[in-house]
């Protein structure tokens, strides 16, 4: 787990290795053990290492094999490396490391672009092939990995983080009116190749892009997720679909829990991480160390599980952390969950990662956790909704979106209103092929859209801001196609997830499953109130937020007059949101 960095050059110019250097160090914290910087004519990588499968100066990067003609450098974990080695090595390949660097960098040179559906594990990589001089960029299935990239005069830059790729200098730094668009109404979710920048694009996941000597490109998706159950599937019970969901998920975890460092778990107490720390108990890891935490209570609400996150530690012996946050170190903390974010993402929970993921990483270097078990498993309560309605693309926009298209237009000031981005992307996926029901279009929209550019880069973000490696076991993509072939009526029952809770109570106790469900609390973020609230209306009314002139102040004053009154569909603050996006402005100087 790394951050990346590079430059290509298409003006006979040597790279701007200063320019690299100023991205690569921006971006120490996702990779505090080790610095590499490399160069060859028209490109330049730049590499921050965290160490964890191989622990040897062998597989440092930015890496170079002279004899192949190729250099790479590679963030993420290829967790199927040591069958690819042996593939590899029957083909004639020696190796000089231990590790999964040098999979990928002699995989492409063995299959080209046929190595990415080989390989099993997140991924962001570059490579430079020296005798075409053509750089391939590629990005692993779901997005887990991110790779963000920007047009400069002359050339194309390239990182793991967006606010690193701006040290590089030269970037439109303008709002992006679609971005925004997509921003204020798809629950904060921009989707790629977009950003809130006009500068700024992110290579979208299960793509590969290859950029020739003279600037010319060609991009391809290399991976896509069909749903419904298959002919020889059809006679599956569902007895039979658990018994796959739990032997899929076993195979998950184990891959998961290669290292040559210590792994833990995020325990929020539901059904997803309890499972995880079952089954890795199941896979024979000692010395499990899991970590929970907890907030405040506010109106009522409930701040922490830590019943529920107790109940596992003590049932499978684990070394449990908890970690409990008052609100004044909520608010100090805040501008460093800013300053961590690529992107503005307003979910309440970001601020609980990034102060768990600080705790964790004094501890180990690897956690892993349950995002993605409500996408692919149906678990979100707009899915039977979706599922029972006679138009299922509107029941889903009025479930999901936070605001329609008429209040978007009283929110924004009118140089911004362009089109209904948001209604628009939402429409095209569901017409798209793939996923003939409802519920499955929406579920494909969620997994491979929202799931990505928002609970996803939100568990990167704040673990990598602390040099902690986050593996998400249920987003192995044969879990995940697994899932998709899973009929509705085993997902929908028992508020979601049904197949996977009852195939759950082989491993865990009960009294976690059934619990109600519950989200990540952080309710001082929701219901705004006291010093949160002051902070929020200085972000909205400063003279800096009106110079850059993105809200309507009658419409911001209507939400400050109310805050907990204006709340949106999926039970978030229509006022943070719009904080969130200036405090992340603020606090990358945009």
């Amino acid at each position: 787990m790394c951050g990346i960095a590079g430059e290509i050059r298409f003006d006979s110019r040597p790279a701007d290795m200063a320019a690299v250097e100023r991205i690569t160090q921006h971006m120490i914290q996702r990779g505090p053990d080790s610095v590499g910087l490399w160069s060859q004519g028209p490109v330049g990588f730049g590499h921050r290492r965290l160490k964890i499968m191989d622990l040897h100066e062998a597989s440092g990067q930015p890496m170079v094999d002279n004899e192949l003609g190729l250099s790479l450098v590679f963030n993420g974990a290829i967790y199927n490396y040591p069958e690819l080695r042996s593939e590899l090595e029957a083909l004639g390949y020696r190796f000089y490391s231990g590790g999964d660097t040098e999979i990928v960098l002699k995989g492409y040179h063995a299959w080209g672009e046929g190595l990415l559906p080989r390989m099993n594990g997140m991924f962001a990589f570059a490579v430079w092939e020296r005798d075409t001089r053509r750089l391939f960029l590629a990005r692993d299935r779901l997005g887990i990995k991110p790779l963000y990239y920007a047009e400069t005069s002359g050339g194309l830059r390239f990182a793991s983080s967006l606010p690193a790729l701006l040290q590089g200098g030269g970037i439109d730094t303008s709002i992006d009116p679609v971005a925004l668009n997509h921003y204020l109404s798809f629950h904060a979710v921009v989707p790629a190749p977009r950003t809130m920048l006009n500068g700024v694009r992110k290579l979208p996941p299960a793509h590969w892009r290859r950029i020739e000597a003279d600037g010319s490109e060609q991009q391809g998706c290399w991976w896509t997720l069909e749903y419904g159950t298959r002919p020889e599937e059809q006679s599956l019970g569902f007895e039979d679909w658990q018994e796959r969901v739990l032997d899929s998920l076993r195979a998950s975890v184990k891959r998961r829990n290669l290292a040559a460092v210590d792994v833990g778990v995020l325990l929020s107490g539901g059904v997803d991480s309890s499972l995880l720390v079952g089954l890795l108990r199941e896979a024979g890891a000692e010395k499990l160390q899991t970590f929970s935490i907890g907030f405040a209570d506010v109106g009522g609400e409930a701040g922490n599980e830590f019943k529920y996150s107790d109940i596992i530690a003590e049932q499978f012996g684990t070394d449990h952390h908890k970690l409990m946050i008052p609100e004044q170190e909520i608010l100090s903390e805040l501008p460093n969950a800013f300053r961590a974010m690529n992107e503005p993402m307003v979910s309440h929970d970001c601020i609980a990662f990034f102060l768990l993921s600080r705790e964790v990483a004094k501890h180990c270097k690897v956690v892993q956790s349950g995002q993605g078990a409500d996408e692919i498993f149906a678990g979100y309560h707009w899915y039977p909704k979706v599922d029972e309605a006679a138009n299922p693309l509107e029941a889903y926009r009025e479930a999901f979106m936070d605001r329609d298209f008429a209040e978007y237009q009283r929110t924004v000031q009118p140089q911004w209103i362009k089109a209904d981005y948001a209604g628009e992307l939402v429409r095209d996926h569901f017409a798209m092929p793939g996923a003939d029901s409802g519920l499955d279009k929406a579920l494909r929209l969620d997994t491979t859209v929202m799931l990505v550019d928002d609970p996803v880069k939100r568990v990167d973000n704040m673990t990598m801001a602390w040099g902690l490696e986050a593996r998400v076991p249920f987003l192995d993509y044969e879990v995940v196609e697994l899932a998709a072939r899973v009929p509705g009526r085993f997902k929908l029952p028992d508020e979601g997830k049904y197949v996977l809770k009852e195939a759950s109570r082989r491993v865990i106790p009960a009294a976690v499953i059934d619990r109600p469900k519950g989200y990540f609390p952080v309710p001082g973020l929701k219901y705004l109130e006291g010093s949160t609230l002051d902070w929020v209306r200085e972000a909205l009314t400063s003279e800096r937020a009106r110079e850059r002139g993105l809200f309507n102040p009658a419409y911001v004053d209507t939400l400050l007059q109310d805050p907990k009154s204006h709340i949106t569909p999926l039970r978030g603050s229509k006022l943070w949101q719009l904080a969130v996006l200036g405090l992340w402005l603020e606090a990358h100087g945009l």
